[in-house]
């Protein structure tokens, strides 16, 4: 009897272990609580990309009604901090991640990170629409910088130290050596431009997104607020470029960097996926262009335009 019970035990768990492996791939992934397009994710992004993040989340929400990207813009060192945080599970900055902090997500978050360059964005130049200086090389950008500029100009940044600005500034164009003390700090890219709208002697640095895209009514408004410097080109000498979008895309203009996502999931393909993938694909890239950055990943006709008409 009992050797009945158990064939028959044995009989209906074969069933039902097949009944549940003959549910389609429809049914089996409505059972899952995230997926690459349904869920709720946190992510952490440098706040000098807040234009066009915004606007990728925008849309990425609207084609996915069940998913809910949700973003905190941070300096880019508190973005990165935040990967060995369990809630956050993306970021988006201008770099990805060290040997060191990658061992230190492996061994806390026990999850492989992953990343992609999906545009590049340029450290823009803006100054007082009064200001007589709007066109520099980047040696007097560098004097500047130092403090050795013998004039009264005053450099003005979206932090101290902690920004993405700044740290390029200080590896790209310092190249280690230290910031003028006369350098002023902003608390975000807004306030660069506003205290920059407000100071004749004032030149600011920020993220082209919050300047470039000439068809947004707020950025429009900026433009006529301050005038956007032009810089000695880096493969013309000699000739001056302004950072629009097809100087950025052929490296003219001498202050590009990456926009780069760094993502952390530990088991299956979830939303943080399912955003990297927007990103990396052709609605996500058409984003960039239309924000006037320069798609990494998707090859689009790029017009030269006028930054500030003036």
């Amino acid at each position: 009897m009992k050797s009945r019970l158990l064939t028959i035990f044995l009989a209906t768990g074969t069933i039902m272990f097949t009944l549940a492996s003959c549910k389609s791939y429809s049914e089996q992934d409505a059972e899952r609580l995230e997926t690459p397009v349904r869920g709720y994710i946190n992510i952490s992004a440098d706040e000098t990309f807040k234009p066009v993040i915004d606007e990728q989340v925008k849309v990425f929400n609207a084609n996915n009604p069940d998913a809910t990207v949700n973003v905190f813009y941070k300096p880019e060192s508190e973005c990165l901090k935040d990967l060995a945080n369990d809630s956050v599970r993306m970021v988006i900055a201008t770099r990805k991640y060290s040997k060191a902090e990658e061992k230190f997500i492996i061994d806390s978050a026990h999850a492989t990170p992953s990343w992609n360059v999906v545009a590049h964005d340029a450290i823009a130049v803006i100054v007082h629409p009064s200001s007589p200086d709007s066109m520099f090389t980047m040696a007097q950008i560098r004097a500047l910088l130092e403090g050795n500029a013998g004039s009264k100009l005053v450099p003005v940044f979206d932090g101290a130290q902690a920004t993405s600005t700044v740290r390029y500034i200080v590896d790209s164009v310092l190249r280690g050596a230290p910031l003028s003390k006369n350098a002023m700090a902003a608390k975000s890219s807004q306030e660069v431009l506003d205290y920059v709208s407000r100071s004749p002697n004032a030149v600011g640095f920020i993220g082209v997104g919050w300047i470039g895209n000439h068809e947004d009514p707020e950025q429009v408004s900026f433009l006529k607020k301050v005038k956007v410097a032009w810089i000695e080109s880096a493969t013309e000498p000699g000739s001056y470029v302004s950072p629009v979008q097809v100087n950025i895309y052929e490296k003219s203009y001498p202050m590009v960097r990456d926009l780069v996502y760094v993502l952390k999931e530990k088991v299956h393909l979830g939303l943080g996926y399912g955003f990297a993938r927007f990103l990396e694909q052709r609605t996500g890239q058409l984003i960039f262009k239309r924000a006037y950055l320069a798609p990494a990943l998707e090859n689009f006709i790029l017009r030269p335009i006028q930054l500030n008409e003036q």
